[in-house]
């Protein structure tokens, strides 16, 4: 926090030496670089199909391909719902210095904004996904990054953890979920940690089995609930009541398949601390620049608060200028403070409205909030411009509680992109280019159902929030049979 620019210069330093012998290095001889401009003239920025022909040898077990050494471990991403999965590698440089640093870091901040805490009196519950082995390697894996987080984890931290990994690792969801629900009712649990909407089920699942009417019924040594992966506003409300007591905690962090960036290290505040010293250099691109073929990037001393940019990362699990598709604003620069704001992938911008994930949980937390209703999960997409009528944006909300006037829902729903979006304002203006939202409701378990066909329950996948195309909705409303 003190010595930001520091921090970094030297880890890239330390990043470009010891990859310079592989053979990534190599090719963009590594031993020569001597300075930022250096670096960024010679390394174009990457995505994963510019990376996936060193990830496939690397699955196979060649070495000192991006990282020096053999990496055992590939993360499957669930950034996204896309058919085609994405392996990122994790070495155990990134598993030591990176992820469980993060973890450590976590409670150790959980612990100084709470020094009464008893959090290691009782045990931690974590929502892991699931490990499988690589055809023909006898020591390599990929799996969710909780699952390889959980088969990595030293003896202190498993001690500490329910349930047993046995039933945390096992492949299918749904029995996963019932074991787990049995196998924890009874333990001390203190903390929990998990994405959102998957961590709901379970804890219905065990006010259902034990009959009782809140968590802390079940647990009441619960302290704090760590979460990340999507918005929490949402879930917010729904969250408080299933715990039942306004003595649980809530601390966001901002962890992925590709590194752990972020812990909110203040309890009023929702923003986090970005973490400038778990082998992850950070590059920047501002907005206006993210679809040019050559994008210009920014380091850290250049950043301002409150402007959107997608974020770029060179790291000790061999990702070089990898851009890993996240948006983020800074709130603070002194320290770095962020918040996640959307993907680069997940808008709605089919008539220059620009609509982000930042806006649109925004504004379904504040129609939630005027109209008593409570989200289990939404998507929405574009209605593309015909010759007989303006465009508009479909919206398919599955409630956990109804709002009491859906028609007022949709109205305070609009009312809010107006005050948090201007383009959006703009385009709405006298109903010629965008029309007021369309909502349609869908049964309980509709995006459960789309998920489990797809063959994505559990772990850190998630229900894309936005989409500039409407594949996803029409999959959905097909499921939903609406219509």
């Amino acid at each position: 926090m003190k010595f930001p620019y520091d921090v970094q210069n030297e880890l890239l330093e330390e990043l470009i030496s010891a990859a310079n012998r592989t053979e990534w290095g190599k090719k963009y001889n590594y031993r020569s670089i001597r300075t930022l401009s250096d670096f960024k003239n010679r390394v174009p920025i990457q995505e994963y199909d510019d990376i996936k022909p060193y990830v496939d040898r690397m699955k196979k077990g060649e070495r000192d391909l991006l990282w020096p050494g053999e990496t055992n471990w590939f993360a499957k991403s669930s950034g996204t719902t896309n058919d085609k999965s994405k392996y990122i590698p994790l070495t155990r440089d990134a598993l030591e210095e990176c992820h469980f640093k993060g973890g450590k870091d976590m409670l150790s901040i959980f612990c100084n904004n709470h020094p009464n805490s008893k959090i290691f009196s009782g045990k931690g519950l974590m929502m892991g996904g699931s490990k499988n082995m690589i055809p023909g390697k006898t020591d390599g894996y990929t799996g969710d990054l909780s699952a390889i987080l959980i088969n990595n984890l030293p003896f202190w931290a498993d001690i500490l953890r329910t349930p047993e990994s046995s039933i945390s690792l096992m492949d299918n969801w749904e029995e996963k979920l019932d074991k787990m629900a049995l196998a924890t009712s009874n333990e001390d649990v203190t903390n929990i940690a998990g994405v959102p909407s998957w961590m709901l089920k379970l804890l219905n699942k065990i006010l259902d089995n034990t009959g009782k009417k809140n968590i802390i019924d079940v647990w009441p040594n619960l302290e704090v609930y760590f979460h990340g992966a999507v918005n929490f506003e949402p879930y917010r409300s729904q969250y408080d009541e299933v715990f039942g007591s306004k003595k649980v905690n809530y601390l966001e962090l901002y962890n992925a398949s590709e590194g752990f960036f972020g812990i909110q290290d203040q309890s009023d505040e929702t923003e986090m601390l970005l973490m400038l010293d778990y082998g992850i250099y950070y590059e920047f691109i501002p907005m206006e620049e993210v679809n040019n073929d050559y994008p210009n990037s920014i380091s850290l001393s250049e950043v301002e608060v409150g402007k959107n940019y997608a974020i770029v990362i060179s790291t000790n699990a061999g990702l070089w200028r990898y851009k890993i598709g996240d948006v983020i604003k800074f709130t603070s620069i002194s320290p770095f403070r962020i918040m996640v704001t959307g993907r680069t992938k997940h808008f709605i911008n089919a008539f220059g409205e620009e609509i982000i994930i930042d806006n649109a949980d925004r504004a379904i937390t504040i129609a939630c909030e005027k109209t008593k209703a409570r989200i289990t999960e939404y998507t929405a997409a574009p209605i593309y411009l015909t010759n007989k009528s303006a465009g508009g944006h479909e919206w398919l909300i599955e409630f956990e509680q109804e709002p009491d006037c859906l028609e007022k829902f949709t109205t305070y729903l609009d009312e809010a992109l107006k005050s948090v979006n201007s383009d959006y304002e703009a385009k709405r203006s006298g109903d010629i280019t965008l029309l007021k939202p369309i909502i349609k409701r869908v049964e309980k378990n509709t995006f459960y159902k789309w998920m489990k066909d797809r063959n994505r329950l559990g772990g850190q996948h998630k229900v894309p929030r936005l989409s500039n195309h409407r594949k996803y909705i029409e999959e959905i409303k097909e499921i939903a049979e609406i219509n």
